[in-house]
């Protein structure tokens, strides 16, 4: 399955493994093409940028055809809908895909990017944002539903030429224009920002600020922060100066990042918000959650992607659910209350517990956390990624491990640290009993008698009271804060 995507900045296809709660990208490609340069002031697509689209269209078939795609979804927006000429650009678009363009609405364009916030980000509830090259569209969501929505002439191309190349200047029109807008009240709370233009804002704040992460996927600021670093790229381009970050941003978005900021001023202004979340998901994941049903949508997309790498990599996959009723049995022995939330991260540490088992043993910890913090996996904001990491970290390597980056780390909190320690340290007495197979764990119960935490072995079990299993035990007990601990037969 694939979506090709025809914005009025650039062509992009994606094509997916599936089509599933959780997206798995094969491939994913863009062409700048620039459909949207000139529009507003000619009413029509140049030429040139058409036989631009065209030929990366082609390859994009070509593409299709090589992965043998089963179905391809065809996606116009600002561009195509408001051009005079685009219909024999969507007729010739349809020959080369053999499939229907939809040409969307602004109203379907804000609802899908609504929906993309929603498919990566199943708990958001605020504004959201999408920038493409030609507009601007902005929806409501809340219990994860959004409101109807809103189209503006703001995209980065259009504003770049309404503006005569001029940031200031599009800070002005980005002022006027916003002022219809019934969803920018000026509350406060959330705003997510969407489209390519805001997630290369998005990568120079996180390099400025030195964040350890760069991945845009549910990255969050504080609007103060993301309005500040705007008005330092308006006022370095008024000046004439290369603005804030300017080389970490991609080419064919460098020079649209300061239009980009200058909506981004206006928008944080006008809606008087408390934080920004980035979201790389959009329109096109929208477009496909959108056409799952009810059940499906309902799904919780870091679960299912957990439970995909859990079959894939683990030696046996039902040995997870084993974990998670021993891991359970631990925090209610020591009286520690989880939150659902709480209770869903530990689930999915889990599921992911044994991803590493195939590569060598001095790298396994390594490429385990790499493959949690730095995955593509979509559910989970950056805390989250930090605390899945620190387990596997502690699983695999123990807990004096130094070798992963303590600042991704860090990312987790004290109080979620110190309860992925804790996971950690149980995973790593719960593997030399059962050797990764289910079957064992089930015949174990921790219980706290005299405040030193018992863990109880069936009788067939008793062998296992040796030891490497005192000793993984002690550790447990170092950071369970208990200071001597037993094991208990029958």
């Amino acid at each position: 399955m694939a979506v090709l995507d025809i914005g009025s900045n650039s062509v992009r296809l994606v094509v997916y493994e599936r089509h599933a709660r959780s997206l798995t990208a094969l491939y994913n490609e863009k062409s700048a093409c620039s459909l949207g340069r000139g529009l507003a002031q000619s009413g029509r697509i140049a030429y040139e940028n058409i036989d631009r689209a065209l030929t990366a269209i082609q390859r994009f078939a070509l593409v299709c055809r090589l992965m043998k795609v089963g179905r391809t979804f065809v996606l116009a927006t600002s561009a195509v809908r408001e051009a005079a000429n685009s219909a024999s650009f969507v007729t010739a678009v349809e020959e080369l895909m053999n499939a229907p363009v939809n040409v969307l609405s602004g109203e379907e364009e804000a609802h899908f990017a609504a929906l993309g916030a929603i498919s990566g980000m199943p708990d958001f509830a605020g504004l959201v944002g999408d920038l493409g090259g030609g507009s601007l569209e902005l929806s409501m969501i809340r219990s994860g539903l959004d409101s109807t929505g809103e189209t503006h002439g703001l995209g980065v191309i259009r504003i770049q030429d309404d503006s005569q190349n001029s940031p200031s200047k599009a800070q002005a029109v980005a002022r006027q224009r916003l002022k219809r807008s019934e969803l920018l009240t000026g509350q406060g709370g959330v705003f997510c920002a969407i489209g390519g233009t805001w997630r290369s804002l998005a990568k120079v704040h996180q390099i400025l600020r030195g964040y350890p992460l760069h991945m845009v996927q549910h990255y969050s600021a504080r609007a103060a922060d993301i309005l500040k670093l705007c008005e330092d790229i308006v006022a370095a381009n008024a000046a004439g100066k290369p603005y804030p970050g300017a080389e970490v941003a991609s080419s064919g978005r460098r020079d649209l990042v300061p239009y980009g900021a200058a909506v981004m001023i206006e928008v944080l202004r006008a809606g008087r918000f408390d934080s920004v979340v980035f979201s790389a998901l959009g329109v096109r994941e929208g477009y496909l959650y959108g056409l799952l049903d009810e059940r499906e949508r309902r799904l919780d997309p870091l679960i299912q992607a957990a439970e995909e790498m859990n079959v894939l990599r683990s030696r046996a996959p039902e040995h997870a659910s084993d974990l998670v009723t021993f891991t359970s049995g631990l925090l209610h022995a020591l009286g520690i209350v989880e939150t659902a939330a709480e209770n869903r991260l530990r689930t999915v540490a889990c599921l992911l517990a044994d991803i590493g088992w195939r590569g060598h043993p001095d790298y396994r910890g390594e490429q385990a956390v790499d493959m949690v913090a730095y995955g593509s996996m979509t559910g989970v904001d950056h805390p989250g990624r930090a605390f899945l990491a620190e387990v596997l970290a502690v699983r695999y390597m123990g807990l004096k491990q130094k070798s992963i980056s303590q600042d991704v780390l860090a990312l987790a909190g004290p109080t979620a640290s110190q309860r992925a320690r804790l996971l950690g340290a149980a995973l790593r007495v719960a593997y030399p009993m059962s050797a990764a197979m289910p079957g064992v764990l089930g015949k174990t119960r921790f219980a706290l008698d005299k405040g030193s935490l018992h863990l109880h072995l069936a009788p067939e079990l008793a062998f296992l009271d040796g030891e490497h299993l005192r000793g993984r035990l002690d550790q447990l007990a170092g950071v369970a804060g208990i200071k001597a601990m037993a094991v208990v037969t029958g």
